[in-house]
Order: structure tokens, then C-alpha cells, then sequence
């Protein structure tokens, strides 16, 4: 059963033996506290704050495994990797496993000492897991990009509704972490009704971010801009645009003009990114211009600015976007580049956006087709998938393919997986004294068997990744005659080799279904596109708005109520006016209420109202040049 018998000062000394720290930042004890009280708690963190402490801490300090479900394959290897890397027994479940390789990290969490089981929520309902899920002695459940599981949300995923089906096979009594960076009030109620919790549990942080100034620019030729800006502006930043080709060209364009700068997308190896990422880093390069791929595991505090070259589809995209600059807390800058186009582009991308369904129905049927999955067959089977051959083969369109998949995705019929780069891994079945025996009677594999056993620990627990390239340079020997011991040895049946690969994955989380049997509700795909359209709109308001305040309207989106920032573009025009906020509210709300009824001209209205003349006169300026007010050729004023 769950204990309750840890203190928050056990975890502070968890917190400086491992990652260094001697104190909490802001809401991590609160929430770290709630855990341990063995509540159900949803924290609202922003992107940089801490979330994944929030859960770890308080799992190494309990007994028993803490089951992380998160949908970002590569974060989750990441995050292991890190844990491992400390000593803190950690595995993942994900859908670029075999069944071999899920069943002996299962087994190796009931079992072993683990205290982290990382899992794609797409596995939860699997038999395999389901069936084992009732025999792990969790300590803790934590759910990653909770907003996932809400179909008010912005990135809503069906198989996080399998996520609450846990309550009737785990411990009742194990408390359940719900963590995201960016959530509505709706999204938020959403979250604790779709996972059950026992009580309403909302720990969270203002989403202000008060040394972030943010600015939005009207600019038709943005490179030039651009150049100007990134040599007149210190420090480092990013740069976020929409397509890899466009990424490309941008940092090309900055560094023809002596600006350092790189680039980085989803489309470039996993080698290639990370010596880019790192090579940003540590401030090699100044400026890397990314695809929204670039984000996960970032934690250069330093940052100091976020240019958007291209305007995101959501207020929660840009907000976390932006948020990645000045994490340390000094005065950085986030920029919109907006131009007459980027409207038009987001009205095509709503039409791009939902195809028609009977298009969808085609899409479904053709992936099918081209997995070669027979009516009433293929739940829970996983498949590489390759879009660019698919849209290649059967001559289709890229964006309506791509989403009338996010359709199928957000249906629940099919999940994809971001590309993966899964090494090769290997696993001894034998134990150590029948190996020893197999290689005194086979001498020619005697000294690769010596040169695995040397180069990597945990074969005979787990399947272990391993690079074939670096037992080439260590032993020099070529690498296909490593490829073909490992092959040999398999066939063998003396290890388990599976060699690696790069690839997305579709996963089918319901049977082929016959076309007339594929239900996609009309009214629910309206619903679907009804609220894009609104969060577009949303967008689209805060980049064309003149006369709010930049902040107040990105925390007002999460409902959050604060006064104007101060530092934004919107209200630094303000401040010129050398008018305090209560005057300019006080003398607008006068005009406004004024012009409700009259249509004095300005002298007229400016008598009409008890305030100096000349900060009245300010005020009328900054309206009519902001178009919220309109004079006639009578010099008459209308409330626009």
C-alpha cells in the first residue's frame, strides 16, 4: 500500500546529492509536498520550470517505481538516459520496441529496483501492459503534456483516455502528478475530470514572464529586418520559422551577412542535431533558426531573445515558444514578425487544415493499403512508417495527407510517432556459464564475445544498446564483419540482435475497419474545426492588436488577470504619452463613455471632461493614430 512517510527535507538532500541545488524553485516544494501527501495534483509549470524534478525527487525518495507517461519518444530516452547516467535505475516502454524487449523491461520493474518506468501512452492498453500493470509496485503515477488528454486542448491524443483505466488495476491509493506548461481554465478542469482525480488538486505558477518584453513588428521584408536586428541586438537567441526549407535559407541569409548562425529540424540526423544544439549551447554559434522541433531538453538559461519569423497557430505554441527566452531571469525579448501575408497564410492553413471527409476516408484506406492490413486485423500492431513514400506512392497531396492522419490521430484510430533513431541492442539469452562453454568450443567468437562484454555492461538483464561503428574503431575490425558476428551469433540463438533503425511509426490502436464503418462524426468535426478557427483567431488578435498590452492578453488566453506589463511595444507607445496607466484608463473611459451618446469634435470633448486639456489631447492622438476612433470631415468623433 502507499506510505506516507517521507519529509520534504529527505527530498531537499535528494535535490543537492544529485542535481546539485540546495533549494526548490518557486511551486517545485508545493508540489513535491502534494505528491507526498499522496494527492492527485495537476502543477501548471511554464516551459524551463523544473516539472520533471517534481516527480523524480519524490520517487527516489519513496520505495517502489514511478510509471512516467509521456508521448515524446526522444525525451523520454533523453530523460533516462540522464537518470541511468546517475545512477538511478531507469527503462522505457515505447512503441519502437519488440514484445521481447517490453516484456524484460516489464519484468525487470517487478523484479528489479527500478525507479523509473518510462511508457508511450499508446502502450498502456496493450495486453502485454495491462496484464503486468497490476504487479509493479508503484510509488507514484506522473503524466507529461497532460493537456494531451483534453479534447479542449491544442494537442489532444485519444489513447491518454486509457490513462484513468489504471485506477482499477493499480494501487487506489497512488497518486497521480498531472504536468503541463500551458493549459486554459477549460483544459484544466478537463485534465482532473478525464484522469479521475479524488479532488480538485491546481498547483501553479503565474505564467508571467516579467523580464520577457514582448514585441510585435509590421515588417514586409523580414530578412532585412531581421539582419538589422541581429546586428544591433547582444547575446543569443532563436530564431523560429515554419519549414525546414525556409530554416535553411534564414540562416544562410544571417550568416552571408557575418551573423553566426546555424540551423536545426526534425528532417536532419540525430548526430547532426545534437552537435548543433550543443555547438549553440555553449556559444559557438550565436543563432540557431529551428522548426518548432527544437525545444525539447533545452536549458541554456542565457537566451536573449525568441524572433518568430513566422506566426505559430496558437497562443500556447507561441507562449511556449517565447517562453524559452531570459529562463535566468534577465531582461530578454520576445518578437512577433508579422506581415499582410501571414493573415492570408493561416486562412489557407484552416482550409489545409480539414479536408473533406470522404478525402480523409481515402487517406485512411490508402495507409492501410500501403501497410498492407487486412480488414478486421492490425490493433495494437506497430508499423515503420514513411510519409515521404507514402504521399509518393500513391499520389497523394503532402499537407491534406498529413492532416487527414491528425485527424485519424485525433479520432483515435491510428498514432504516429515522431522519427525515431533507435540504436541497434543486444541481449544475451544464455547465462555466463553456458556462454563460457560456447566459447571454448567456438574459439573464432571468443574474441568479439570478449570485446562486447568489454564495452558494454547489462546484457544478460536487458537488452543493451550498441554501436557498431564504435566496436569497429575499438577493435579494428570492419564493421560489416561486426554486423555479421552480431547477425551469427543471433541466429545462433546465443543473444537477441536487433539492429537499428531510423523511422517514424504508425500505430493502430483499432482493427482496419471497413470505409462505411470509419464513423467521423460531422458535428465533432466541426467542434474540431470551430475551435482551431477560434485559437487562430486568438493568434491572429494579439499579432494585429494595437491597444492592449502584449502580456495581459497572452495571460488573459490562460485566465490569469494582471495589470499591463510596461514593457511591451503596446505599452512603451503608451509610456511616451508620459501619462500614468490610471490616467490614460481614467481619460479613455471618459471618451468612450462620452462618444457612447455625442459626437463632439476634439475641443468639445476635451471640455467635456475633467482632466487637463493637453494629457486629454495625448490620448485622442494615441486613438485616432490607432484607429479606435474616426473623425468626420466635420472633425466630428465616432467610437469606432
Amino acid at each position: 500500500m502507499f506510505q506516507q512517510n517521507v519529509n520534504i527535507e529527505h527530498c531537499r538532500k535528494i535535490l543537492t546529492k544529485y542535481w546539485g541545488f540546495t533549494s526548490f524553485r518557486p511551486l517545485q516544494e508545493d508540489i513535491i509536498t502534494s505528491v507526498l501527501q499522496g494527492r492527485d495534483t495537476l502543477a501548471l509549470m511554464p516551459t524551463g520550470g523544473g516539472k520533471s524534478m517534481t516527480f523524480q525527487i519524490p520517487a527516489i525518495a519513496r520505495e517502489g517505481t514511478c510509471l512516467v507517461i509521456t508521448p515524446l519518444i526522444a525525451l523520454m530516452k533523453e530523460q533516462v538516459s540522464r537518470l541511468n547516467a546517475l545512477e538511478i535505475k531507469s527503462v522505457a516502454i515505447h512503441s519502437a520496441m519488440s514484445g521481447e524487449e517490453i516484456d524484460i523491461a516489464i519484468e525487470n520493474c517487478i523484479y528489479g529496483d527500478y525507479k523509473f518506468l518510462y511508457i508511450s501512452p499508446e502502450r498502456i492498453s496493450t495486453p502485454l501492459f495491462q496484464g503486468r500493470a497490476g504487479r509493479l509496485n508503484l510509488s507514484l503515477v506522473a503524466i507529461d503534456e497532460a493537456h494531451c488528454i483534453s479534447q479542449w486542448g491544442y494537442d489532444f491524443r485519444p489513447s491518454y483516455l486509457k490513462i484513468a483505466s489504471l485506477r482499477n488495476i493499480i494501487d487506489p491509493a497512488i497518486p497521480f502528478l498531472a504536468l503541463t506548461a500551458t493549459a486554459t481554465a477549460q483544459v484544466t478542469e478537463d485534465i482532473m475530470d478525464k484522469l479521475k482525480f479524488r479532488e480538485k488538486n491546481v498547483l501553479k505558477t503565474s505564467f508571467a514572464r516579467k523580464n520577457i518584453s514582448y514585441l510585435v513588428r509590421n515588417v514586409e521584408e523580414k530578412g532585412t529586418y531581421l539582419v538589422k536586428t541581429l546586428k544591433n541586438a547582444g547575446g543569443s537567441g532563436i530564431v523560429y520559422v515554419r519549414s525546414r526549407k525556409r530554416c535553411r535559407e534564414v540562416a544562410e541569409m544571417l550568416a552571408e551577412n557575418g551573423i553566426s548562425a546555424d540551423y536545426y529540424h526534425a528532417g536532419l540526423p540525430d548526430e547532426v542535431r545534437d552537435k548543433k544544439q550543443a555547438s549553440w549551447s555553449t556559444g559557438q554559434c550565436r543563432i540557431i533558426v529551428a522548426t518548432n522541433a527544437f525545444g525539447m531538453g533545452i536549458d541554456k538559461a542565457d537566451v536573449r531573445f525568441v524572433i518568430h519569423w513566422d506566426i505559430p497557430d496558437s497562443i500556447e505554441n507561441y507562449f511556449q515558444e517565447s517562453g524559452r527566452a531570459g529562463r535566468d531571469g534577465k531582461p530578454s525579448f520576445a518578437v512577433l514578425l508579422y506581415s499582410s501575408s501571414d493573415k492570408t497564410r493561416l486562412t489557407d492553413t484552416l482550409r489545409q487544415k480539414f479536408p473533406p471527409v470522404e478525402k480523409i476516408k481515402d487517406v485512411y484506406e490508402a495507409l492501410c493499403n500501403y501497410l498492407q492490413i487486412p480488414l478486421g486485423s492490425g490493433k495494437d500492431s506497430v508499423f515503420d512508417f514513411n510519409m515521404a513514400d507514402f504521399v509518393s506512392r500513391f499520389r497523394l497531396p503532402v499537407i491534406e495527407t498529413y492532416n487527414s492522419l491528425t485527424f485519424l490521430q485525433r479520432e483515435g484510430y491510428v498514432e504516429f510517432t515522431e522519427e525515431i533513431n533507435n540504436p541497434s541492442r543486444v541481449h544475451f539469452v544464455v547465462g555466463r556459464d553456458d556462454l563460457y562453454k560456447f566459447q571454448v568450443a567456438n574459439e573464432s567468437f571468443d574474441g568479439f564475445i570478449k570485446l562486447l562484454l568489454r564495452s558494454y555492461t547489462g546484457m544478460f538483464s536487458e537488452f543493451v544498446p550498441v554501436n557498431e561503428e564504435s566496436l569497429s574503431r575499438k577493435s579494428g575490425i570492419p564493421r560489416d564483419t561486426i554486423y555479421n558476428f552480431l547477425v551469427r551469433l543471433s541466429s545462433m540463438n546465443i543473444i537477441r540482435y536487433i539492429p537499428g533503425k531510423k523511422t517514424a511509426l504508425a500505430i493502430f490502436t483499432e482493427e482496419r475497419l471497413e470505409r462505411k464503418a470509419l464513423m467521423i462524426s460531422p458535428d465533432n468535426y466541426l467542434r474540431v474545426r470551430e475551435k482551431y478557427e477560434a485559437r487562430l483567431g486568438k493568434m491572429i488578435d494579439y499579432a494585429e492588436s494595437v491597444n492592449r498590452c502584449r502580456s495581459v492578453m497572452l495571460l488573459d488566453y490562460f485566465g490569469e488577470e494582471s495589470d499591463r506589463c510596461g514593457i511591451c511595444d503596446v505599452c512603451r507607445e503608451r509610456n511616451e504619452l508620459e501619462l500614468s496607466k490610471y490616467e490614460f484608463d481614467l481619460i479613455l473611459d471618459g471618451i468612450k463613455a462620452i462618444l457612447a451618446e455625442k459626437h463632439p469634435d476634439a475641443e468639445e470633448l476635451a471640455g467635456m471632461i475633467d482632466y487637463p486639456s493637453e494629457k486629454v489631447a495625448k490620448v485622442l492622438r494615441w486613438l485616432l493614430d490607432h484607429n479606435k476612433i474616426a473623425q468626420d470631415k466635420d472633425r466630428k468623433l465616432t467610437w469606432k
